[in-house]
């Protein structure tokens, strides 16, 4: 059985601070304690989806972890960030003193699955990480006429 724990974000980034208390408060009372690796990258995760979602829509956001009902070695936790905007992420190459553009490269790096979808005026972006299984990398899974990620670092614009 998984559990579903929702969060709405609204359009302001010090709700990113916000979304990583959150977080942390609703793994921990899934028995997934804070110091484990899964939770550390998760709460980065977590940072990095609602950072975008706010920054570069400017929109009320929503966010969605999807968290085992009994952690077992083998749980997958996933995040999911809803928003409003119907704008696609758009791969871009920031260069070496650029500030911003390297969120999704992150969570490429760090996240076991990613992948992007459109959901209804807006979009989902998501990510899962396993408990302590290996990294099983898979490609993103995307709607309509989204292209895979192919490791650049997307911004939406």
């Amino acid at each position: 059985m998984q559990v579903l724990q929702v969060l709405e974000i609204r359009p302001d980034p010090a709700e990113v601070g916000r979304a990583r208390r959150w977080a942390r408060s609703r793994l921990a009372g899934s028995g997934i304690e804070a110091d484990e690796p899964l939770a550390e990258t998760l709460v980065l995760l977590v940072s990095e989806l609602v950072t975008n979602a706010v920054v570069h829509t400017g929109r009320p956001a929503v966010l969605r972890l999807v968290l085992p009902g009994a952690v077992t070695e083998e749980a997958t936790v996933r995040l999911e960030v809803d928003d409003n905007c119907g704008r696609a992420p758009v791969p871009r190459c920031p260069d070496g003193d650029a500030t911003g553009g390297r969120g999704l490269a992150l969570v490429d790096g760090l996240a076991d699955r990613w992948g992007w979808s459109r959901e209804g005026a807006g979009k989902r972006i998501w990510c899962e990480l396993d408990r302590c299984g290996g990294p099983v990398r898979t490609p993103p899974a995307h709607a309509g006429d989204s292209a895979p990620y192919e490791g650049l670092a997307f911004e939406v614009v």
